[in-house]
Order: C-alpha cells, then sequence, then structure tokens
C-alpha cells in the first residue's frame, strides 16, 4: 500500500472525494513541471448561518443541545468523527477539513436573538461537540469569547469539551460563570507521550499544556474534568490509567473516556494514517476495532457507539472504572449546572 506523510503541522495528506459533488476530480501528472506545489495554508472564509443552536436526542449525549461557532477544525486529529460533515459544503473530509475553515460570523448575534425567544426552555448547551471551539482561528476571530459573554448576560449554562490551551485566555468569564454554577469544562487528553501528538493531533496543545490548563482551571474554582477521548487499541489505550493519574493530580474533578469512533471518511484516512506511522500493527489495531464495532470498523448504533462492545471494549470499560474509582474521579457533582438563574438581560429572574 502506497502511503504518503501528511504536510508538516497537518493530520493527513489525502483529501478523499466529497460524496455529494457531483463530478469526481482525479489528479494525473500531465508531464508538465509543477513549479509551485499547492498551498496547505489555512484558509478561512465566512458564513452567514441561519441557526446557531444544534438540538439532539441521543441518549448517548449529557446534553440536548450545542453550539458550534466554526466548521471544520485547524487541531487536524486524524481520527475526528466530524471530519464527514465538511462534505456537506463542498469540501473533503481529509485536508480540507483541517485548512479551509468556515467561521459562523453572526454566531453571536443568533445566539442572542434565539435565547431571547419566548418560551425558550433553559438547559446547559454544549460547546465543542462537533468543532473545538478553542482552536488557534479562535485567537483572530473570538466567536468563542463572544458567546460565553452573552451565556453570561443571560445566566446561561454552558459545558465546554475543548483540547486547546486558549480557553485560559478567558479565565474572567469562566471564573464569573463558575461563581454561579453556570459552567463546566472537560479537557480532552488522549496521550502524555508528545511525538504520538504530534503525528495525531499536529496541531492541538502539548499534553503539558493540557495538563496545565486542569491546573489552573482548578485554581479558579472552575468544575474541571478529563476526557479521556478517543481510546485507540493498541496506539493509546495502554496509556489510560497513566492520563487519568495525571488528569487527577493536575486537579481533574471528574472523567470520561471514548473508544474510537471511524464513521464514513474518517475509516480510510484512519487506515492510511495507521499504514503510514505504524505499519507492523496496524493490522492488529484494525482487527481489535473490528473485534469492537461488531465486525466492522464504524457502529453507529446508540448504547455501542461510545463504548464498543466484546472483549477489548469490556476490559477498556473494567480498567476505567476501577482507574476512576480508585483516583476518585467517578464524582459528578461539581457538573450539576443551574438553570433556574437563567433571564435574558432586562427581565425578571424565575422564583422557586
Amino acid at each position: 500500500m502506497s502511503v504518503s506523510l501528511p504536510p508538516r503541522g497537518r493530520g493527513t495528506a489525502s483529501n478523499p472525494h466529497n460524496r455529494f459533488a457531483p463530478q469526481r476530480i482525479i489528479a494525473s501528472d500531465d508531464g508538465w513541471f509543477q513549479e509551485v506545489p499547492p498551498s496547505r495554508a489555512t484558509e478561512v472564509r465566512s458564513e452567514t448561518a441561519k441557526s446557531i443552536i444544534t438540538r439532539n436526542q441521543s441518549p448517548d449525549l449529557p446534553f440536548d443541545r450545542s453550539l458550534n461557532p466554526y466548521r471544520g477544525c485547524e487541531h487536524g486529529c486524524i481520527y475526528c468523527y466530524a471530519r464527514p460533515s465538511h462534505a456537506y459544503w463542498d469540501l473533503s473530509p481529509g485536508l480540507d477539513f483541517e485548512t479551509k475553515l468556515i467561521a459562523k460570523t453572526n454566531a453571536v448575534a443568533l445566539l442572542e436573538q434565539q435565547l431571547s425567544k419566548p418560551g425558550y426552555v433553559c438547559a446547559p448547551i454544549n460547546l465543542g461537540s462537533n468543532t473545538d471551539p478553542y482552536q488557534p482561528i479562535e485567537r483572530q476571530h473570538l466567536l468563542t469569547r463572544n458567546s460565553l459573554k452573552v451565556l453570561l448576560d443571560y445566566r446561561h449554562p454552558v459545558t465546554i469539551v475543548t483540547k486547546g490551551s486558549l480557553i485560559l485566555r478567558d479565565l474572567d468569564l469562566l471564573s464569573e460563570l463558575a461563581q454561579q454554577r453556570l459552567v463546566a469544562v472537560m479537557i480532552s487528553l488522549t496521550t502524555l507521550d508528545d511525538e504520538l501528538k504530534r503525528i495525531m493531533e499536529p496541531r492541538a496543545a502539548a499534553p503539558a499544556a493540557r495538563l496545565r490548563a486542569i491546573r489552573v482551571l482548578r485554581d479558579n474554582r472552575i468544575p474541571v474534568g478529563v476526557l479521556c477521548s478517543p481510546m485507540i487499541p493498541m496506539i493509546n489505550d495502554m496509556e489510560l490509567e497513566h492520563l487519568l493519574a495525571a488528569a487527577k493530580e493536575a486537579g481533574a474533578q471528574s472523567a470520561n473516556y471514548m473508544l474510537l469512533r471511524l464513521p464514513r471518511e474518517v475509516a480510510p484516512l484512519f487506515e492510511e494514517w495507521l499504514q503510514t506511522h505504524y505499519p507492523q500493527r496496524a493490522e492488529h489495531v484494525l482487527s481489535l476495532i473490528r473485534q469492537s464495532r461488531g465486525g466492522a470498523l464504524y457502529d453507529s448504533r446508540f448504547g455501542q457507539r461510545f463504548r464498543g462492545e466484546g472483549a477489548f471494549a469490556e476490559l477498556l470499560a473494567q480498567r476505567f472504572a476501577l482507574a476512576s474509582k480508585r483516583l476518585g474521579l467517578n464524582r459528578r457533582e461539581a457538573f450539576n449546572l443551574d438553570c433556574t438563574r437563567f433571564c435574558p438581560p432586562g427581565g425578571q429572574l424565575a422564583l422557586l
């Protein structure tokens, strides 16, 4: 199998076909010398979104609504389950997902509009369900920070999932939200190995930076936990107990994990990544994934997609349960957020 290394700082070298495109473009060598290689710089286009709060009815998720200010993610995590969503925008789930990003420039105004609607019923909203709200382009666009300002003004509870150390920029807002029991943060931690992080999550924060984020958030009395996701057989699953111990030492109060998910185009991209970086164990890794997914590389069934089934998945679940109990990471009291404070600016707090 012929494989090529990804460009520096990117998760994949491939741009697989967009499954919704009416035509397929296949690159071929026409004999002409290519003097200028194609650009791999990050491009950000603007989108005027029609709505900003996405609803779900999944029994697997602890929230029923989410907010994603961006499409695509510069972190470039090879395993990202959100990659297939880029096809809806006539872009590839491969390299395009990391380099051709979309900023919903009207996200903040839309959020205020939707929270102000008569009859809106408050429940925690999740930031980071599809792409990371603290990916590098957030430094310039500030959509996440300005969304947090709106949520604070409306006293609306929010949960955040990120692997970006940029979250520490917003300590002022997060501290105010935490004082009113309106925020909880989960820091995604997949490895303590800098080299594995470099090839698996090329533009995400280093493991030490994520642990520091946990420590600083906890020091500022902001509820924070660790999300060990994804756990990949024979790649990082052997680190599970070490990840939990390091997070606990840094100040994490809770923990969760997920087994690797490979929907649609993510599966061939991940297989290519395995052949590039771990050719000798690639078949073993894929075999263990199939054993945990009913013989396939992905199982979308509710109740199975996050944890898997079979011997490997059951052992992983037992290891997590034992380690999290031993470390005291199986408590979630601090993550019970207060929805009774919700009040649009100028409104009147609900009477209990």
